[in-house]
């Protein structure tokens, strides 16, 4: 069954005079930095801090370390269930471009980067959570993400998706602090050094459901390994700027949000287990609230069950049950 779903894609420039919409998930990494007295100096400096990273990591021809910006994009769709006019926000990602400033070139970059989406809040937040009030030991609902990855898959297949992005995506997260990570000896010139994880976690079965596999790695100059989740080959399907671009941007943002593991004063070693209680790191000049964060998501799971999942239900049952690529 081909999705009849539409979607409305729009773009918005995220720089130092960014202010989220209305219906912007405010737990998102770019949203949260631009909120309080704070804000414009949160975001110059979250902008500095990928612009740095980027020209460290793109040293070659780059002799003052200034040759490359980033530019940032964050993309909002919104999906159209019926056909009708009636539009919901689903997921917000973020895409970057590469200003190379000696020869005026402006590269396209990769999608994907951050990834927020109300679905997932809701599966999480609600789904996960009241199913585990009525379990004596932690488990998975039945079907758990089922929906959220088939939605994911109908976006990236769709004239939407195909007119927007030359690419598929790629995401960018942190390591979980539940799992241990090995260090292997395979080495990217640009992603570094290669990391297996010990196991699954619910996060990997959940982006897999969305059809992406994970690997791991440390780029040079970091002090832990950051999860790629994509599609098709990461190592040969994107040039090596591209990928700089999504490691300087989300490895800015992990240390900011996770500075225990991103922001820690020693390097993973070659047996590694993220740490959150971790004192040995340091701040960056940049406010942000976690607690905030946290708290805020349930409320956003909430709200997606309330003005999607409801109303919705039976009309994406059955679009779900009967979904094939």
């Amino acid at each position: 069954m081909t999705t009849n779903f539409t979607y409305t894609i729009k773009r918005v420039c995220f720089d130092e005079n960014y202010q989220p919409a209305d219906n912007t998930r405010i737990t998102t990494n770019f949203a949260n930095l631009a909120r309080g007295e704070s804000r414009q100096q949160n975001l110059r400096n979250a902008l500095k801090m990928i612009n740095n990273r980027f020209n460290a990591l793109a040293s070659w021809d780059n002799p003052t370390a200034d040759r490359y910006s980033v530019e940032l994009e964050i993309i909002h769709v919104d999906i159209d269930v019926e056909g009708k006019g009636q539009t919901f926000p689903t997921i917000e990602v973020l895409k970057t471009n590469i200003v190379d400033h000696k020869t005026g070139k402006r590269t396209e970059g990769i999608v994907g980067n951050n990834f927020s989406s109300y679905v997932r809040d809701y599966d999480f937040s609600v789904v996960l959570l009241e199913h585990n009030k009525q379990q004596a030991k932690f488990s998975i609902p039945e079907n758990f993400g089922e929906l959220h990855g088939k939605m994911f898959k109908a976006f990236l297949n769709s004239q939407s998706y195909t007119e927007n992005f030359a690419k598929p995506p790629v995401i960018c997260l942190s390591v979980s602090d539940n799992k241990v990570y090995q260090r292997s000896e395979n080495q990217h010139p640009v992603l570094g050094v290669e990391y297996h994880a010990n196991e699954s976690s619910l996060t990997e079965q959940y982006f897999k459901k969305m059809g992406l596999q994970v690997r791991y790695f440390m780029p040079p100059n970091s002090v832990a390994p950051l999860a790629f989740y994509f599609l098709g080959d990461l190592l040969t399907d994107y040039s090596n700027l591209e990928l700089i671009g999504t490691i300087s941007t989300m490895e800015t943002f992990q240390k900011i949000y996770r500075p225990e593991i991103y922001n820690a004063n020693a390097i993973a070693g070659k047996c590694y287990q993220p740490n959150l209680q971790n004192q040995d790191h340091s701040l960056t000049q940049i406010v942000y609230d976690r607690e905030e964060r946290s708290r805020l998501a349930v409320e956003q799971g909430k709200f997606a069950e309330e003005n999607f999942m409801k109303p919705y239900r039976t009309l994406l049952e059955s679009w779900s049950a009967n979904y094939a690529l």
